[in-house]
């Protein structure tokens, strides 16, 4: 990650499970599970495709081990799923997704109690500050922008598509202090609302000071509004380290 943001310290945690059943267990998780059901767009589905998307938006501190790694989902979810039957297969209401997923969470309780998962978690805020810097050296600033700026393909009229700027976005992401898309959603919709803001205008005549004007109206925003994220990661290998150096999850 790219220097000029305030990030925590890495954390390893050892996800035994015992804090998902906390959370299972506590007054508010039906509230909780119901709301996170509100946010899940999924049209037609069976009781699964729902149980492992409210998985996916479950964090650290509820005791989920992020869901999408491929580790924790052939080693703790699909696991779990499987010993549920075919009650999953059903299709979905608000009713019976309650009651399913309380099942499916002690299920993946019960996978990590046997098979614990280790994360590497830490908290970073995007507050702007790596774009100002990247925006103050002038060589580093130079050489990026002109590769940018030469990368991004054309069609035959000379212009470019909104995909084709996003990435050239991205390419300076990393210079600019910036994370790569699809780790934040709150940081993409920025990301991207001023790549289409931007485009509006004619995209026929991009200059190197077109991206430069782009970074500084993300810089402005996120110095309004830092966004803070939190980023967990599986540590797939043996850990050295003594036990006293793995934490629980943080209330």
């Amino acid at each position: 990650m790219a220097s000029g943001l305030n990030r925590d310290p890495i954390i390893i945690l050892r996800m035994d499970g015992e804090d998902l059943r906390t959370f299972v267990n506590n007054e508010s998780f039906e509230r909780d599970i119901a709301f996170i059901l509100s946010k899940i767009e999924i049209s037609g589905g069976i009781l699964k495709d729902y149980i492992i998307a409210a998985f996916e938006k479950l964090s650290v501190d509820q005791g989920m081990p992020p869901a999408k790694d491929p580790w924790v989902m052939s080693n703790i979810l699909e696991p779990a799923l499987v010993s549920m039957g075919d009650n999953i297969l059903l299709p979905a209401s608000q009713d019976t997704f309650l009651v399913e997923f309380k099942r499916a969470a002690e299920c993946v309780a019960e996978h990590l109690k046997e098979q614990p998962a280790i994360v590497a978690h830490s908290n970073t805020t995007f507050d702007g500050s790596g774009i100002k810097r990247f925006l103050s050296s002038k060589f580093e600033l130079d050489k990026m922008l002109y590769s940018a700026s030469k990368s991004i393909p054309r069609d035959e009229n000379g212009r470019i598509s909104e995909e084709h700027f996003t990435d050239a976005l991205e390419f300076l992401a990393v210079s600019a202090g910036l994370p790569p898309l699809g780790l934040d959603s709150q940081m993409d919709k920025i990301m991207k609302d001023t790549v289409k803001a931007f485009l509006t205008g004619d995209s026929e005549t991009l200059t190197e000071e077109d991206f430069k004007k782009l970074l500084e109206t993300i810089m402005l925003q996120l110095e309004a509004n830092p966004v803070a994220v939190s980023i967990n990661s599986v540590v797939h290998e043996q850990i050295t380290c003594s036990s006293s150096a793995l934490q629980k999850s943080p209330q």
